[in-house]
């Protein structure tokens, strides 16, 4: 009667103990906001969202710029660091697996003991001894031979979770690193036509140094002839090594732009092979940017921070386990004896054992209710940065697109520009020469004239930059 009232009360007192452990605090979760506009500021709503899926091999027709990307996949020491860092998340995911499964070994041992004649071991073992006539060994050995097993049995699926969160955060890598290659393309493509821009200016300076020193030489015969003064003459001359000035600013510029390409392709530096002659030529792609929703299925910083959320949900529910009992099984198996002669001998020398805890927090709830905290906590950090991401890449294609529209109109205006002061450059030689006109207006013109073909050839540059930013941000370039 006492030993049923005893087991009834451990009964209770574990039941007790398990409901206490089962209480978790209440906390405010944080659902993401998938929501975006029907179609993007200012344009037209496209259900083909055909740009973003184009491979780049096909987005980028120069043979050239095709080449260098293709190295830099293969050579970019960045990108290489990133796929181990997959490498490592593949890892994990394996570890967080192999948790929730049986562990299973093999063992052997092999000891000896010598208890004191007066410890309680001591006296037993001289009273006893496995046969009358025989004492028993002294010192006794003992050797073993089994297998051994532990598990964790994942009654909350705390475990098979954590494998899970594992899982979304490899993921989450891999859509980093394609992220990242991207944003490679972009920047080699970008930094390509940056170079193709700075030889064309640089044609352009040499052109406008061979127009003034034939204007500067026209200016000293006339001086000569008493026509003009020494003030002219070195207002030419002083405009002739302003221009040469500029022309080693370019070429150091080029020189900076080749060793950036050469860096993202992952080499030392060497002459970047191009035709700028084909700058001009360029015609920004046709974008069909498609609707915003299209967004979330293509930018892999937004699928990166989808299963980042993911894994962060998940995480919530392996903190919010560590408030239930686990249950724990151990057993072994094997062979044991005092002789290796009998360590086979069955039944004799055959052992095993079978245990289980259960096991719940009690004591040190604060800790885990601090986890369990942090980890909501990170879940809503999360589901915030999703969110922003999300709103981030809109803007960056509502404002390419935008860019473009105004690039083009800007692009015409500026030409048509350019066009009117090179037919001023050859009217104003014209009207110095037969007196008609100040050499200041000479300088004036030709100033302007340097500067509009610069900022022509700028202008061709940042549509073309456009148009690869408008297509690394509708998530081009990594399929």
């Amino acid at each position: 009667m006492l030993k049923r009232r005893i087991y009834q009360g451990l009964s209770a007192a574990a039941l007790a103990l398990a409901v206490g452990a089962c209480k978790t605090p209440q906390l405010t979760q944080k659902t993401e906001n998938r929501a975006v506009p029907a179609s993007y500021t200012g344009s037209t709503q496209d259900s083909t969202n055909t740009t973003g899926k184009v491979q780049w091999k096909q987005f980028f027709t120069d043979p050239n710029l095709v080449a260098l990307i293709d190295t830099a996949l293969h050579n970019n020491q960045e990108l290489n660091i990133t796929l181990q860092e997959i490498q490592i998340a593949r890892n994990e995911v394996q570890v967080r697996k192999g948790e929730y499964l049986p562990f299973i070994g093999l063992g052997a041992r092999a000891d000896a003991d010598r208890p004191g004649r007066y410890t309680l071991q001591g006296a037993t073992e001289e009273q006893v001894a496995i046969k009358p006539d025989k004492p028993n060994p002294d010192p006794l050995t003992n050797y073993q031979v089994g297998a051994f097993a532990t598990w964790e049995v994942d009654i909350w699926h705390k475990l098979r979770n954590s494998r899970k969160a594992a899982a979304n955060r490899y993921l989450a890598s891999v859509e980093g690193k394609n992220f990242m290659v991207t944003n490679l393309i972009a920047e080699i493509a970008t930094s390509y036509y940056e170079l193709l821009a700075l030889d064309n200016q640089l044609a352009i300076v040499k052109q406008n140094i061979a127009i003034q020193s034939n204007a500067l030489e026209a200016v000293r015969l006339q001086k000569e002839a008493a026509r003009t003064t020494e003030l002219a003459v070195r207002r030419f001359e002083a405009q002739v090594h302003n221009t040469q000035s500029l022309q080693y600013n370019v070429q150091q510029r080029i020189v900076e732009t080749e060793n950036r390409l050469n860096f993202l392709v992952g080499r030392y530096p060497r002459a970047i092979v191009r035709d700028d002659a084909s700058f001009n030529s360029f015609v920004p792609a046709t974008i069909q940017a498609g609707v915003p929703a299209q967004l979330l299925l293509n930018r892999p910083d937004i699928r990166q921070a989808e299963q980042n959320l993911a894994a962060s949900k998940l995480d919530v529910q392996v903190a919010r386990a560590n408030f239930y009992p686990s249950l724990r099984i151990t057993g072994s198996a094997g062979f044991g004896a005092f002789k290796p002669g009998l360590l086979f001998s069955s039944p004799e020398s055959m052992l095993y054992s079978l245990g289980g805890d259960l096991i719940a927090p009690l004591v040190n709830r604060n800790g885990i209710n601090a986890v369990y905290s942090s980890a909501n906590a990170r879940q809503i950090q999360t589901a915030y940065q999703y969110e922003q991401t999300i709103l981030k890449a809109y803007v960056e294609v509502a404002n390419q697109l935008a860019n473009l529209n105004n690039l083009d109109k800007s692009y015409g205006e500026k030409a048509k520009a350019v066009e009117a002061l090179n037919q001023s450059i050859t009217i104003s030689n014209s009207l110095f020469r037969s007196a008609r006109a100040d050499y200041t207006e000479v300088l004036l013109t030709q100033r302007e004239a340097l500067e509009s073909k610069f900022d022509l050839t700028e202008t061709k540059l940042q549509q073309l930059t456009a148009m690869v930013n408008v297509y690394r941000a509708l998530g081009g370039g990594w399929k």
